[in-house]
């Protein structure tokens, strides 16, 4: 299980890189499924779960990072 073998700081990473590879890392595991759905049972407030990002309690497609957003993309 990649949770298991790699950092767990990684599952609770505040950079987006670092979230992307959790959940780059679950999709290889068998057990996303079920990790998702006890995520969920129970109410997890953070972290990547499941190949999936919990903010807040809620499953959101992308972790933004912290402080505002720039206004002009960087090259």
């Amino acid at each position: 299980m990649p949770c298991r073998n790699n950092d767990p700081e990684l599952w609770f990473a505040e950079q987006s890189a670092q979230v992307e590879q959790a959940k780059a890392l679950c999709k290889e595991c068998p057990l996303a499924a079920a990790c998702l759905t006890g995520a969920v049972d129970r109410a997890e407030p953070w972290g990547v779960w499941g190949g999936e990002v919990f903010v807040d309690g809620v499953v959101v497609a992308k972790k933004r990072g912290r402080g505002r957003p720039r206004k002009t993309e960087v090259a």
